[in-house]
């Protein structure tokens, strides 16, 4: 039987990414106690940093976005009076994308990115402006009525020139991990919108500094972080969650239990088949995650000419069928590789890229990951940063098991599930759920990716719970 802990809370929120910090500092906020257990022995998730021989690496996430004004972002960390306890720069531009035939820069200035696009694609000009325009100032209502819609079919209705499409759907493979015609509109949308053109934003001292500063606010607040911390059970009882067993078998109870963690471990793992129905165990079973990602990590001796601007991510478009790179990412080897990502710090000291990639075995990682490396700063050194390889003095790479043990995502995706239309908006994974007190935060709802958006499910997470206490205690 489970040792019970003399401690009990109102909330246990499992998992300490951007999205469970955040929805853990607000049920503090509003005076309820409460516990986030984290497996990894620093909290954030893909959004940590870590050193190297006296270098500071970003693990996955190099920037964010949607700080701008009224922004998801910039709207929780002024709720939370973070705004200026963290020093945060948006490096312009934000990204380049270099084609065969085009380098586009999208920036602050929106209007230069729409004559840069226009140059780029004359006959395109006035469908690039609406589509851009469009994005900007269209409500999130009006996505979620393309949930249903592919990002190739929203594209086709601006534009016939497929060098355009493919340069607008890139950023959708790198950050969604699929290509414009199996991609929502919701989230291929959602990405250009927030991470392209409202992107770029780095907080001072890297990545880390954002989920260190927002548990400084949970503590603050009175509540309280477990690093090194693995929730085995979550407790059921009557249909009712009444706490969370941890490691030595320690049983601590309360009110309320948020997941912010992979799906499958919430459901199959940490309750299984005696609590959740069997048809919606096997549809979360039967539900495909995202791609993971092999990410390299390179500090160099001195800045040269060809590195690409601080804090700007650079990417390599090869060619321009889109699909065929996702199909080759889904296979991986070590001789093909095709479009990446280049991300050069702002501390002028280290690189950062970054391609989709398989979850494999654990073996077939280990046997390849040093020649994944070695190909990787070849295939970087030919096509964006010319001389690389004579300025390394450190390198090394995460694979998608490194991925995994970060943050125990199956089979170690980057993005949750993936975003096929079919499998956004799950009701299968709601935030409130079929268990009473039980709720979900986080990218594995099937709403949502990136900082800002797992940062507003843990907001929106934290108000569902506050509204049904309000209204328990009338």
């Amino acid at each position: 039987m489970p040792k019970s802990s003399e401690n009990a809370y109102d909330a246990i929120i499992i998992g300490a990414g951007i999205g469970g910090l955040v929805c853990g500092c607000f049920l503090a906020k509003a005076g309820m106690k409460v516990l986030i257990c984290e497996q990894h022995f620093k909290p954030g998730g893909y959004c940590t940093s870590f050193k190297r021989k006296g270098f500071t690496f970003d693990a996955a996430a190099h920037s964010f976005g949607s700080y701008r004004e009224g922004g998801n972002m910039n709207m929780i960390l002024k709720a939370l009076d973070l705004d200026k306890r963290l020093k945060i720069t948006r490096y312009d531009p934000s990204d380049i994308i270099i084609s065969p035939d085009h380098k586009i820069t999208f920036g602050i200035d929106t209007e230069k990115t729409i004559k840069e696009l226009q140059h780029a694609f004359p006959h395109e000009a006035d469908n690039i402006r609406k589509f851009i325009y469009y994005l900007i100032n269209a409500k999130p209502i009006e996505f979620v009525v393309l949930r249903k819609k592919t990002y190739k079919e929203f594209l086709d209705q601006y534009f016939k020139d497929t060098q355009l499409k493919a340069i607008l759907s890139l950023p959708a493979l790198g950050n969604g991990a699929l290509p414009p015609s199996l991609i929502a509109a919701f989230t291929g949308i959602k990405i250009f919108r927030e991470f392209i053109l409202d992107g770029g934003y780095y907080p001072d001292g890297g990545m880390q500094a954002l989920p260190d500063m927002l548990v400084k606010k949970l503590k603050e607040l009175g509540g309280e972080l477990r690093l090194t911390c693995l929730v085995k059970k979550i407790k059921v009882k009557d249909n009712k969650v009444t706490g969370v067993v941890l490691d030595k078998n320690e049983f601590i109870s309360s009110r309320y239990v948020v997941s912010n963690c992979d799906a499958r471990q919430t459901f199959v793992k940490l309750m299984g088949k005696k609590i959740i129905a069997e048809k919606d165990l096997n549809k979360i079973k039967n539900m495909i995650p995202s791609l993971s990602l092999f990410v390299l990590y390179l500090a160099i001796d001195k800045t040269f000419d060809s590195l690409p601007t601080p804090g700007t991510n650079l990417w390599y478009l090869p060619h321009y069928n889109i699909e065929d790179m996702y199909f080759l990412a889904k296979k991986r080897k070590v001789n093909k590789f095709d479009a990446h990502m280049v991300h050069f710090s702002p501390d002028k000291k280290t690189l950062l890229a970054f391609i989709n990639a398989p979850f494999k075995n654990i073996k077939y990682w280990k046997d390849n990951k040093h020649k994944f490396i070695d190909a990787f700063i070849k295939e970087i050194e030919e096509h964006t940063i010319p001389n690389l390889s004579r300025h390394i003095v450190y390198k090394d790479a995460a694979t998608p098991h490194t991925m995994y043990r970060y943050t125990l995502n199956y089979r170690g995706a980057a993005y949750g599930w993936a975003t096929f239309p079919e499998q956004l908006f799950t009701p299968e994974l709601r935030q409130t759920t079929a268990i009473k007190n039980l709720f979900l935060a986080g990218h594995w709802t099937t709403q949502t990716q990136g900082i800002p958006g797992v940062a507003y499910i843990g907001l929106d997470t934290a108000k569902l719970i506050i509204k049904k206490e309000t209204n328990i205690n009338g």
